[in-house]
């Protein structure tokens, strides 16, 4: 599978750039923060869709250490350094195939940058997500907002550089695709966010900043983001954080 193949290609210098100190200390004020704000996953079954290697559920595994996570990714090298690093199991699944073998449904399933990757078939995956999460569960998504001002530059860097896989993945605009999951899910809140930091802090893969760099400059871009946050509407942000409730 070609995406498969890509993340296999690039999964070393990925977690470097997103899972560095400079980047976790991100993920946890301005992505894990907002997504698990009023949420106990103690005792609960979770499922993370598009697991990676499993930096996330060991976050989340401290946030929440008697949750019961099991990982999904279509990659099977990321599947195997899922188990060593997180210690929970985890299925291949290709979300976008209607006949793919799921595993169990789960009382909420988290995904983290995932669904954007699915737009060759989003209506595919989101079935498969429903089937994944039990009636009244919740699913949390933190994915790119293609309804931020400077999406166009995005998509044009999309085509252009090595890093993206451009067939197969596009930001997503969150109304459009919770009227896609209407029959499935339904919304119950919706965050924009994501200033200088996120750019130069989480995504410094795609803008070349080295990771010496960001670590000594990240505590006064963190500041700015607070500030830029606070900016009303989506336009100004390049991300969103959902929480939907299975129906």
């Amino acid at each position: 599978m070609a995406q498969a193949e890509h993340y296999d290609s690039i999964i070393n210098d990925y977690e470097r750039h997103y899972f560095d100190p400079a980047a976790m200390e991100y993920r946890r004020r301005y992505i894990y923060g907002p997504l698990f704000d009023g949420i106990d996953l103690n005792g609960k079954s979770v499922a993370e869709l598009a697991c990676g290697s499993g930096q996330n559920t060991k976050e989340v595994r401290s946030l929440f250490p008697h949750a019961d996570i099991v990982g999904l990714d279509i990659s099977p090298n990321a599947c195997a350094a899922y188990r060593n690093n997180s210690g929970c199991d985890a299925h291949v699944v290709d979300l976008t195939d209607l006949s793919a073998s799921l595993p169990s449904p789960s009382d909420a399933a988290f995904v983290i940058g995932g669904l954007h990757h699915c737009v060759n078939n989003l209506q595919a995956a989101i079935e498969n997500i429903s089937r994944l999460v039990k009636p009244g569960g919740v699913l949390l998504m933190v994915e790119p907002n293609a309804d931020f001002f400077l999406n166009a530059v995005r998509d044009f860097w999309y085509k252009k550089d090595k890093w993206f896989s451009e067939n197969e993945e596009a930001p997503l605009h969150h109304d459009a695709i919770a009227k896609m999951a209407g029959p499935f899910f339904e919304p119950e809140k919706v965050a924009y966010l994501g200033g200088p930091a996120y750019f130069i802090v989480l995504n410094s893969l795609i803008t070349r900043v080295p990771i010496g760099i960001k670590q000594r400059i990240a505590a006064p871009l963190f500041q700015l983001d607070d500030l830029y946050n606070r900016l009303p509407g989506r336009a100004p942000f390049p991300m969103f954080i959902a929480r939907w409730r299975r129906r």
